[in-house]
């Protein structure tokens, strides 16, 4: 009897979930993967892992992630664990939680943001919880 082994992985090709440019999505989406979007969601994007919006990329709702890599707009909540990188074209509007922020110039931030304290992470049943 052959057993197979999980093999626990932290390449982001490993289980990379890709929302592709012309997919529209509305909904919530839970995933343990890493994210690449350039498609557009309407809704939640929760994951503990890094999520990188393209250029094209667009989330009109709440990102709940542990790192973010953002080219591209999001409209709403962004609640990041640890790092979140913004690159010269991205728009953010809304509220913003974050362990860390970096902001390359270009970058559009009109959004209210706490930093440190506070930041939600997500439990193993991807529920958030506050932490200290």
């Amino acid at each position: 009897m052959r057993k197979d082994k999980k093999v626990k992985t932290s390449d982001p090709s490993a289980n990379q979930n890709r929302i592709n440019e012309g997919t529209f999505i509305t909904g919530e989406i839970q995933s343990k993967g890493f994210f690449r979007i350039d498609g557009e969601i309407k809704g939640n994007v929760t994951t503990p892992n890094k999520v990188v919006i393209g250029k094209n990329g667009l989330i009109d709702g709440t990102l709940t992630c542990d790192n973010a890599d953002i080219e591209g707009t999001l409209t709403g909540t962004l609640n990041v664990k640890e790092l979140l990188s913004l690159r010269n074209t991205a728009i953010i509007t809304g509220e913003v939680i974050a362990g860390k922020l970096s902001v390359e110039p270009g970058a559009t931030f009109n959004a209210t943001c706490t930093m440190g304290s506070g930041v939600k992470s997500i439990n193993s049943n991807g529920k958030k919880e506050r932490t200290a």
